[in-house]
């Protein structure tokens, strides 16, 4: 593998809680500031995960599907950012989740995130709205069959 390689799987809170809350603290918490009891919002353990690695094993990204079709906690490390790590991993949120039948999918942007949703078919919906701090807006993606 190149130093700039890197693998996604599917991650359980259960088995990688250390992992995911490494990537999460970091990008949201420490970074953004999100206050920590928004951040763990007691969901986690019912969604699907995913975790991106780089070539050591070391958590670099994650993200998560809840089961009603709604994605979020997308979150890379700043030193992998613009490598490719979360159109990766958007992309088989994405494909997981027409895999379960999910006819459309929603999500809750950042305002300066929003054109990183565009190209895989999410619109943006709605007023920008307050969430922890950080502008956001509702996105849609009807899934294709």
């Amino acid at each position: 593998m190149t130093e700039d390689a890197f693998q996604i799987r599917e991650a359980s809170w259960a088995n990688d809680q250390g992992a995911i809350r490494f990537v999460r603290q970091v990008v949201f918490v420490d970074e953004q500031g999100v206050p920590p009891p928004d951040e763990w919002d007691g969901r986690d353990e019912g969604c699907l995960h995913l975790l991106a690695e780089d070539s050591h094993g070391a958590p670099i990204g994650t993200a998560r599907l809840l089961a009603e079709g709604k994605l979020g906690r997308m979150a890379v490390l700043a030193a992998w950012r613009g490598r490719g790590v979360g159109r990766a991993m958007l992309g088989r949120l994405i494909k997981i989740a027409e895999a379960r039948g999910h006819e459309r999918l929603v999500l809750d942007a950042q305002v300066r995130a929003i054109s990183f949703y565009e190209p895989f078919g999410f619109r943006a919906e709605g007023p920008v709205f307050d969430d922890a701090g950080i502008p956001h807006r509702r996105m849609i993606r009807e899934v294709e069959h």
